[in-house]
């Protein structure tokens, strides 16, 4: 039975994409292939992805392109090697042949994925199937997904996405978008854009022209608005973008005080922020419907960096309260809290994981900075880089996977995007098109 999915235009980009179910090719069972993205140290699966069919002509170019983002996309993750095409032996030349599982057995493809392109007029058709080679068994539903031209990549994405979730039962990431400062220019003179593009580096548009210093860019709860912060008027100041029509405007009437490190709450109705006056800031939440501001720390100290749970009762932030910089979680009514950082040296720019279990944060000791994650209640720390400059990390839509800022030593030195899972495997380095910081993941698209 197909069904619509209805998605919400990004970039003033309208896409449609349907979904449906595919009839089995073979007895279902999820099989006895699962990975662990928590283990410290894992075998890559290996999976065997032949190049999709093309049902017609104009298929062939989508084809071969879908299958190489699959594979990408699986492959990037560390969790999985895909086997060459030179080293089949069987040929997929129709995506409804039986699979010889032997042939794929014999090159010790654990995961194998077939799949089909058809293109006609303005849409495209692609539909997958995953199995588990040596139990012979069709894993979960095949599923089929159509959009127009410009959505394959997002339909590559969504076939990796349900292979991904399938082996290692941890919710989809790679249909999902980056906004990030864009740099160009001299180091001493640095032009800063907001820009976004898919979390792969792919399709990447640019959102400011440049003519102010922009930081810190986060994305809504749903994804079609961006708070941030700008000098446009000559000093820091957060802003309300939208998305689709890339309409810009000031949030926080607060005559002439800085407001800084700007993020929604859940409801997407809120958005917490930093103040300053008279050489101290504090947190304040806004009701982005009314404009109403509400204080919700009040010390004699700098606090910043606020982000909420993700079922929107509680907010971890930074405070130099005890002398230090270190992390403090408080209800999300405002009050005192409680201090949950405890190692040596200074803890920053908190960020609460979607799935609630764990809170990354940037950590500077002994001359080094690191991207770090802890428990809620700041056990279990655990350090995954160590670098002259990293900072700022940001959650993918399923809580395993954390991209942050990493900037290279001297006066050459630039900053890049670089993304590690949870476990401190598999750290690699995003590609842009130029210097580029300060990197906030999206929900995952609808």
């Amino acid at each position: 039975m197909m069904f619509v999915r209805t998605l919400t235009p990004m970039l003033a980009l309208a896409l449609g994409l349907f979904v449906g179910a595919l009839a089995p090719a073979a007895a279902q069972g999820q099989g006895p292939l699962r990975i662990t993205i928590t283990d410290g140290v894992i075998e890559p699966l290996p999976f065997a992805v032949p190049g999709f069919v093309a049902e017609n002509g104009a298929a062939a170019e989508y084809a071969a392109n879908i299958t190489r983002v699959i594979a990408s996309d699986l492959a990037g993750t560390g969790l999985f090697r895909e086997i060459p095409a030179e080293a089949h032996i069987a040929r997929v030349s129709s995506f409804d042949s039986p699979v010889s599982f032997p042939d794929w057995q014999a090159i010790n493809a654990q995961a194998l994925i077939v799949g089909a392109v058809s293109a006609s007029g303005d849409q495209i058709v692609v539909k997958f199937r995953l199995f588990d080679v040596f139990s012979g068994q069709q894993m979960g539903e095949g599923l089929q997904f159509a959009g127009t031209p410009g959505t394959w990549r997002r339909m590559a994405h969504k076939v990796a996405d349900a292979v991904y979730s399938r082996i290692t039962g941890e919710g989809p990431y790679f249909d999902s978008r980056v906004v990030f400062v864009a740099e160009s220019g001299p180091k001493n003179q640095r032009v800063k854009r907001l820009a976004v593009m898919d979390y792969d580096g792919a399709n990447i548009a640019y959102l400011t022209d440049g003519g102010s210093i922009v930081l810190a860019p986060r994305f809504s709860p749903t994804g079609n608005q961006i708070v941030f912060t700008s000098y446009e008027s000559g000093f820091p100041r957060i802003y309300l973008m939208d998305v689709g029509s890339l309409q810009v405007q000031a949030l926080a009437q607060t005559d002439g005080n800085m407001t800084f490190a700007p993020r929604f709450a859940p409801d997407g109705r809120t958005v917490v922020f930093s103040l300053e006056r008279g050489g101290n800031s504090d947190i304040y939440a806004l009701d982005v419907g009314s404009g109403q501001i509400r204080q919700l720390t009040n010390a004699p100290s700098i606090e910043t960096a606020p982000s909420f749970s993700p079922d929107g009762s509680m907010i971890v932030f930074e405070s130099d309260r005890s002398g230090t910089q270190q992390l403090y979680v408080m209800p999300a009514s405002g009050g005192e809290g409680t201090r949950i950082s405890s190692g040596p040296g200074r803890y920053g720019t908190p960020v609460w994981s979607p799935q609630g279990d764990y809170i990354a944060f940037t950590k500077q000791n002994a001359g080094r900075f690191h991207i770090g994650v802890m428990r809620t209640d700041g056990s279990e720390e655990r350090l995954l880089t160590a670098s002259f400059l990293d900072e700022g990390p940001t959650w993918a839509p399923n809580g395993r996977v954390i991209m942050f800022t990493r900037e290279s030593a001297g006066a050459g030195g630039q900053a890049a995007l670089f993304s590690v899972d949870i476990s401190g495997r598999n750290l690699r380095q995003i590609p842009t098109e130029g210097p580029a910081s300060d990197p906030a993941w999206s929900p995952l698209l609808p």
